[in-house]
C-alpha cells in the first residue's frame, strides 16, 4: 500500500439556493467528518476543505422565486449552511464560498491554461432561446409535459414526479420559465472539453489502479467508460457565473461543474500559503466524499481535467454514499419533503450527536437507505442511552458509590478470566475500528464500539459489584473483586472516549469532563490500552451523555413532516398523516381504581432553566401545595395559565426532572396537530376532589 506524507480531504460543495438536510449530512458530510477526525487523532497530516457552490442554474431560479438578486441568494444561504455545519460540529478546516475572489482567479486561470494548450473544441451548436427574455435557457429554465408519465410540469432535464431523465426535445408543449414563451433554437457557440480523448487514461487509472473503490463507484464509473466519452461544454450561456476568461466570450460563463470542484483547489489556497504541497505532490492522498449524483463529475470530469492540466494529484478515493429517503418516500426539496437540519437543531437542541448517531448507523453507504422517525427513537433510545450511556452512568455511579469516587486500585494476583477476556476485547475493538476506517466502512466501525459498550454492560452485570458491598459483605476480598471490576469498567469507560470521538464528538468531550482528562487522552496511541486513568485519580460525578426521547417528539415530527409537505406540482400543503398512537394494554377496574386522581389549581407556573420543554408548577390541591414539572413549555405560556384547574394523578412516585422533585402529573389530551389542551372539570369545583 502507498505510503502517504499528508491527506486533503474535500466534501461536496453544496448549492447555496436553500438550507441543507440530513440526506446532505448522511451522504457525505458526515463520513468526512469522522474519516478527518479519525485522521487528526492519528497525528496526521490533514485538511479537510468545503464551501458553497454559489453559481448555477439553482441559485438563479431562487433568486427568481424569492425575487431577489442571485448574490443576495447565495449570501444568505451560505451563511445558513455554514452555520448548520458548525452547529453539527463538521470540522472543516475551512468552509469557502465560489463567489470569492480568490475562486473566481483560480478557476479562470485553470480554464486559460487549458485553453492556451489548445486542449478544448470550439463548437457552435443550436440551443434553447427565449426570444421575450432575449436569453438562451439551461434544461431546467424549460417546462412542459413529461412524455413519460404525463406530468405537465416536468422540467427539461427531469420530471420530479416519475424520475425520468429528459432532454427539452423530449417535453411535450415545453416553456421557458422566465417569460413562459415557447423556446426556440438559435446557434451559440461554447468550448467542449473533449473527455475522450482521455478514455485510456481513465479506464487505466481506474478499471485497472482503483478496483478498491466502492462496487457503487466503480461500477458507475466503469458503466460511462464502457459506454464511451464524448466531449461536453464547459462553458454556458448565463448572466451569472464566472466570465470566460476570453475576449471574444461575452455573456458566457463557465460551466458550473468546470468551476465547482476547482473549489477545493481555491479553498486549500485561501487556507494555506503551503496549498500546493497538498495539490501538486504525489505523496498527497487525495479523498472527496460525496453523493452518488456526483460520481460521473469527481471521478471522470474532474480527473480528466487535473490530467489535462498535469501538475495536479488525482484523488485516492471518492467514498461516495447512495441517498437518504424520508419515510419511504425520496427527498424533494421542491416538495418540502425533508428534514431540514437547522430546524432539527431548534427541536432537539444539544442532540446534535444523537443525529449524526442515527445518520451513521443508518448510511446509505451500499444501496439507498431509509430515515424514520421512529428508527431515530430506537436508535437513541435503545442504544445510545440503554447501552452507551447506560454503560457509562452505571461505571459511575458504582465508582463514586463502592470506591468513593475514585478510581480504585488494580488487584493483579485476583485477576480473572472475564477480566482477561475484557482487556483482550478492548484492544480487538481498536483493531477492528481501525481497520473499518480505513476501508470507509463508517458503519461497521460504529457497530463494533456500541458493542464494545454492549459487553461492558454484560461484564458488569456478571460481576455484580453492588451485591459484595455492605456492612457485612464488604470484606477486604470482596472490596478487591469490586476494584478490580471498576477499575477495568472505568478504562473500557476511557477507551469508548476515544473510539466514539470521530463519531460523537460532544459526547466524548462530555467523557473527558467526567474524567477530568485533557483533549490529548483523545489521540488514537492511546486507544486499546487498560490503564489510561491512574489508581486513586477523583473523577467528577456522572451526567447523562443522552436522554430518552419520548413518543409525543417523533408523533409531533411525522406531522410536521407531512403537514408541512407540498403536493406534486402543487403549491397545497400535503395533508398530514393522522399518527393513531399505540393503544396501551387492557387493564382491570383494580388496576384503574389505585389511580388517585384530584383537581386542582395552578397557583404558579414557570420555565425550567435549560430545558426548553419543561415548565414547574406549583399546583393547590387543597389540603396540599404540589410542585410537578411537566412537559408543556412549548404549548403554554406560564403567565397565561396561573388560575388554571387541571386534573392531578395524586398518587404518582415522586420522580427527579433537571433536579427538581416533581410530585405528580397533570393530565392532558393531544389533538391531531399535535397541540396540547388540559383535561379540566367544565365547572370550577372545589380543590382536592376526587375524579372517577
Amino acid at each position: 500500500m502507498k505510503e502517504f506524507n499528508r491527506i486533503l480531504v474535500s466534501a461536496a460543495l453544496p448549492y447555496a439556493n436553500g438550507p441543507v438536510h440530513i440526506g446532505h449530512l448522511a451522504g457525505c458530510y458526515i463520513p468526512a467528518d469522522i474519516y478527518v477526525r479519525y485522521e487528526r487523532a492519528r497525528k496526521k497530516d490533514i485538511l479537510f476543505v468545503g464551501g458553497s457552490d454559489e453559481h448555477g442554474v439553482p441559485i438563479t431560479i431562487r433568486a427568481m422565486k424569492e425575487g431577489i438578486t442571485p448574490q443576495q441568494v447565495v449570501d444568505k444561504y451560505h451563511a445558513q449552511i455554514k452555520k448548520s455545519f458548525e452547529q453539527m460540529q463538521i470540522s472543516f478546516d475551512i468552509y469557502s464560498r465560489t463567489t470569492s475572489p480568490v475562486h473566481h482567479k483560480t478557476a479562470s486561470d485553470f480554464f486559460k491554461t487549458l485553453y492556451d494548450e489548445h486542449l478544448f473544441e470550439e463548437k457552435e451548436t443550436e440551443q434553447y432561446y427565449d426570444e421575450k427574455a432575449k436569453i438562451f435557457l439551461a434544461d431546467r429554465y424549460i417546462t412542459g409535459t413529461c412524455p413519460i408519465c404525463g406530468n405537465p410540469n416536468a422540467f427539461g432535464d427531469q420530471c420530479e414526479r416519475c424520475g425520468s431523465s429528459l432532454s427539452p426535445e423530449q417535453l411535450i408543449n415545453p416553456r421557458s420559465t422566465l417569460s413562459d414563451a415557447i423556446p426556440v433554437k438559435r446557434k451559440t457557440k461554447h468550448w467542449y472539453f473533449p473527455l475522450q480523448k482521455y478514455e485510456e487514461f481513465l479506464k487505466e487509472w481506474i478499471l485497472n489502479g482503483h478496483k478498491e473503490w466502492k462496487p457503487n463507484v466503480y461500477g458507475q464509473c466503469k458503466s460511462w467508460l464502457d459506454n464511451g466519452l464524448q466531449s461536453r461544454a464547459m462553458t454556458r450561456d448565463s448572466n451569472w457565473g464566472i466570465p470566460v476568461p476570453l475576449p471574444d466570450a461575452g455573456g458566457k460563463v463557465l460551466y458550473v461543474w468546470f468551476d465547482a470542484p476547482i473549489g477545493y483547489i481555491s479553498a486549500t489556497k485561501e487556507l494555506t500559503p503551503n496549498w500546493a504541497d497538498y495539490w501538486y505532490q504525489n505523496d498527497t492522498k487525495l479523498v472527496h466524499f460525496i453523493g452518488k449524483d456526483n460520481i460521473v463529475f469527481h471521478c471522470i470530469i474532474f480527473p480528466a481535467m487535473l490530467k489535462a492540466h498535469g501538475r495536479f494529484v488525482l484523488p485516492d478515493n471518492v467514498p461516495a454514499n447512495e441517498f437518504l429517503n424520508i419515510e419511504g418516500e425520496k427527498v424533494s426539496t421542491s416538495r418540502n419533503w425533508a428534514v431540514w437540519v437547522h430546524e432539527y437543531l431548534q427541536d432537539f437542541p444539544g442532540c446534535e450527536d444523537v443525529l449524526r448517531y442515527v445518520l451513521c448507523a443508518n448510511a446509505p453507504e451500499t444501496k439507498d437507505n431509509d430515515f424514520t422517525w421512529k428508527d431515530f427513537q430506537d436508535r437513541n433510545n435503545s442504544e445510545l442511552v440503554a447501552i452507551f450511556g447506560n454503560f457509562v452512568n452505571r461505571t459511575f455511579v458504582l465508582m463514586h458509590k463502592l470506591c468513593a469516587g475514585k478510581v480504585p486500585v488494580w488487584h493483579e494476583a485476583i485477576r480473572d478470566e472475564a477480566d482477561t477476556e475484557l482487556v483482550r476485547q478492548i484492544r480487538e475493538a481498536k483493531t477492528s475500528v481501525e481497520n473499518h476506517l480505513d476501508q470507509y466502512k463508517f458503519r461497521d466501525a460504529l457497530f463494533t464500539i456500541i458493542d464494545l459498550a454492549r459487553k461492558g454492560n454484560k461484564y458488569l452485570q456478571d460481576k455484580e459489584p453492588w451485591k459484595k458491598a455492605g456492612k457485612e459483605t464488604t470484606t477486604p476480598e470482596n472490596q478487591q473483586l469490586i476494584d478490580n471490576c471498576l477499575y477495568l469498567c472505568l478504562q473500557l469507560t476511557a477507551n469508548l472516549a476515544i473510539l466514539i470521538n470521530p463519531f460523537l464528538p460532544v459526547t466524548a468531550k462530555k467523557m473527558l469532563h467526567m474524567m477530568k482528562v485533557v483533549d490529548r487522552m483523545l489521540e488514537w496511541e492511546h486507544a486499546g490500552k487498560a490503564d489510561l486513568l491512574k489508581t486513586g485519580y477523583s473523577l467528577r460525578a456522572p451526567e447523562l451523555l443522552f436522554r430518552k426521547i419520548e413518543n409525543e417528539e417523533i408523533q409531533a415530527q411525522t406531522e410536521k413532516l407531512h403537514r408541512n409537505a407540498v403536493k406534486p406540482n402543487s403549491a397545497e400543503p400535503v395533508q398530514a398523516a393522522v399518527v393513531i398512537q399505540e393503544k396501551k394494554p387492557e387493564i382491570q377496574y383494580e388496576d384503574f381504581a389505585k389511580l388517585d386522581l384530584r383537581t386542582g389549581t395552578i397557583t404558579q407556573a414557570e420555565k425550567v432553566a435549560k430545558a426548553d420543554k419543561l415548565l414547574r408548577l406549583e399546583i393547590d390541591l387543597g389540603y396540599e401545595k404540589r410542585t410537578i414539572v411537566s412537559g408543556i413549555a412549548l404549548h403554554f405560556n406560564p403567565a397565561d395559565i396561573i388560575g388554571k384547574q387541571v386534573v392531578v394523578v395524586a398518587n404518582l412516585a415522586p420522580r427527579k426532572m433537571r433536579g427538581i422533585e416533581s410530585n405528580g402529573m397533570i393530565l392532558m389530551a393531544e389533538d391531531e396537530s399535535g397541540k396540547l389542551h388540559f383535561v379540566s372539570p367544565e365547572d370550577k369545583i372545589g380543590e382536592g376532589s376526587m375524579v372517577s
